[in-house]
């Protein structure tokens, strides 16, 4: 009896107002985020919190950080707002009064290459959708996807922990490439050394992020002392306007920078970088299921991933075709100097038949001026 009361009582702003405040943390942000005040979040969840007969919070000095309740109730809760915006968005599609709202994160490092694909395949089954595109850290991506802030998001695989009610569905690999301006004193030839990175500004991912790992990673490869100075940036814009302006040397996904490498803008430096692809792929709440608007778009990401997945593997290969080809003709060319060397030094000419034309091979004689006969040495 007493649950099918408390059933009756909980309201769809309580489960607003619980999961603002688990996502941002707090009561002052969370009321920024649903446009209401402070203490009408604080009533609103001290409500539930009567309701369910249970604290959701534990609030302190560093805000407001869910009870073992608060985490067991709030999938549920995201389900719920989940299943009621996904009603309201298939009816609105369904009627054609209103056009149907998506919310979903993305990385800034993969959103310039996948978005713009992705975007376009999108718009021809869905003209008149709303896409309100969020990007931040990985970490950043993965709270609002649990608090249903998002409907999915395209980021990169966290650690165990932080996947809990998480499912992920790798899309490709990219590696993380060292790149400066063309023309930067770096790029004009081979590196004698990799320590010459330290003469110039080094961007960096922020730390904590599984790239940052990789760009450590590279460093050491690279026998490069720790870095005493650096610039730590996420943003796309401000690493190419960084590398660009002032000479850095920028660590980023190679398919953030698709276009200015294409373009010659910027170059990768000629540093190996094997082992560094990082998986990205779709993440979706394993309790939920997406909308149909929802599913249309992540129908286009996988799309566009599998396209770009083949084209890289056709490039590689064409690649080793390249090099393939390229290692061959140096072998054929080296065969044929070591023959031609070896004929000189045998004393070996070449002697013109001139009543048929015809070229014959002859040893060399020892002073044989007096013939008159034209000889000639015949490099290939």
């Amino acid at each position: 009896m007493q649950r099918s009361l408390a059933d009756s009582r909980v309201k769809f702003r309580h489960l607003q107002c619980f999961l603002a405040v688990a996502q941002f943390g707090g009561v002052q942000k969370a009321a920024e985020s649903l446009s209401i005040t402070q203490p009408a979040v604080s009533k609103t969840v001290a409500e539930l919190e009567e309701i369910l007969g249970v604290r959701l919070f534990e609030r302190g000095r560093h805000g407001a950080v869910p009870t073992r309740e608060g985490q067991l109730f709030m999938p549920h809760a995201s389900a719920c707002v989940s299943a009621l915006r996904q009603g309201v968005d298939l009816l609105a599609r369904v009627e054609g009064e209103a056009a149907a709202t998506l919310d979903i994160g993305v990385l800034p490092t993969v959103a310039t290459s996948l978005v713009p694909p992705v975007m376009r395949l999108f718009g021809e089954q869905w003209p008149n959708a709303i896409v309100r595109l969020k990007t931040g850290s990985n970490t950043e991506l993965l709270e609002r996807l649990k608090a249903g802030a998002i409907e999915f998001a395209v980021g990169r695989l966290a650690d165990p922990e932080r996947m809990v009610g998480l499912t992920f569905e790798q899309l490709y690999s990219e590696p993380l490439v060292a790149v400066v301006r063309a023309g930067h004193a770096l790029a004009s030839g081979p590196l004698s050394s990799a320590t010459r990175l330290l003469e110039f500004s080094v961007v960096v991912p922020p730390y904590g992020t599984l790239i940052r790992q990789s760009a450590e990673s590279l460093l050491r490869a690279w026998a490069v002392p720790p870095l005493s100075s650096f610039i730590e940036v996420l943003s796309v814009s401000v690493g190419r306007a960084l590398a660009l302006e002032n000479d850095a040397v920028w660590f980023v996904p190679r398919s953030a920078i698709e276009y200015e490498l294409a373009h010659g803008l910027l170059v990768p430096l000629p540093l190996p970088i094997a082992g560094t692809e990082e998986p990205v792929g779709l993440i979706l709440r394993s309790d939920t299921q997406p909308t149909p608007v929802g599913r249309a778009l992540i129908d286009a990401v996988r799309k566009v991933a599998r396209e770009r997945l083949a084209h890289h593997v056709q490039a590689r290969a064409e690649e080793g075709r390249g090099k393939t080809s390229a290692r061959s003709r140096a072998k054929r060319d080296a065969g044929i100097d070591a023959k031609v060397d070896v004929g000189v030094d045998a004393g070996v000419d070449v002697k013109r038949d001139a009543s048929h034309g015809a070229t014959k091979r002859a040893a060399k004689p020892q002073g044989d001026k007096a013939s008159g006969t034209s000889r000639r040495k015949v490099h290939l």
